[in-house]
């Protein structure tokens, strides 16, 4: 059989095993993802979010205005 044959089932093997072993249930991070509290975070991210769409809107109006003082 062809060398890269014989890799490609090994490695197919491989992937059914450990899908299956992980496909009991995994681990309970429960502990871990109840302690963490995203609020600020979210918060922080959407204020410069909307700090740099302020600024592409300034920047976009300022464009316009002066292709309108240009004529062109």
């Amino acid at each position: 059989m062809n060398k890269h044959i014989k890799r490609g089932l090994a490695l197919v093997g491989a992937i059914v095993v450990s899908g299956s072993a992980l496909a009991d249930g995994g681990p309970d991070l429960t502990p871990l993802t109840s302690a963490v509290n995203f609020g600020t975070t979210t918060s922080a991210v959407l204020a410069i979010a909307g700090l740099l769409a302020s600024v592409y809107i300034a920047i976009k109006g300022a464009k316009v205005v002066l292709r309108m003082i240009k004529g062109g």
